[in-house]
């Protein structure tokens, strides 16, 4: 049998074994960790490169197919006052959804001057009410058509 000196020799080297195997396993998940989040850490024959990003200057009352591009709004007589006035507080996709008469848009107008701090339109407004009526006018249509032709079946139990 192994006397108790050997046993603990051997136990003392198992041990300094088992720490060198754990520290050797935290530097490479360590070194590992940080390959993930900095990947061009082992590129040592890479030479820094300098991209150079020039500002692009993009028109915003640039229209495209009849478009407004930065609204959506239909290019029409009206358009820039509907988007130097209308534009300002909110989206023009609340415009183009609200689709009204004239009487409707008026009474709107009237209703964003007392309670939302709209300023005077003056005689802007009857321009801007023409074309949100002409380009947008409400539609006569609900949700969806009303089916028809239906061929209904029974269904057996």
């Amino acid at each position: 049998m192994i006397s108790e000196k050997v046993f603990r020799t051997l136990i003392i080297k198992v041990h300094r074994l088992l720490m060198l195997l754990l520290a050797l396993f935290v530097i490479t998940g360590g070194l590992i960790l940080y390959y993930m989040s900095n990947p061009s850490f082992f590129d040592f024959k890479s030479e820094p490169k300098t991209i150079a990003v020039a500002p692009v200057e993009i028109d915003e009352d640039r229209i495209e197919n009849g478009i407004h591009v930065r609204t959506g709004l239909v290019d029409a007589e009206g358009l820039m006052l509907v988007v130097n006035n209308c534009t300002n507080c909110h989206s023009a996709k609340l415009v183009t959804q609200n689709r009204m008469t004239a009487e409707r848009w008026n009474t709107t107008i009237k209703w964003m001057q007392e309670t939302q701090n709209l300023w005077d339109l003056g005689r802007n407004q009857e321009v801007i009410v023409n074309y949100l009526v002409t380009n947008y006018p409400p539609k006569a249509i609900g949700r969806r058509a009303v089916l028809t032709d239906i061929d209904w079946y029974e269904l057996n139990n």
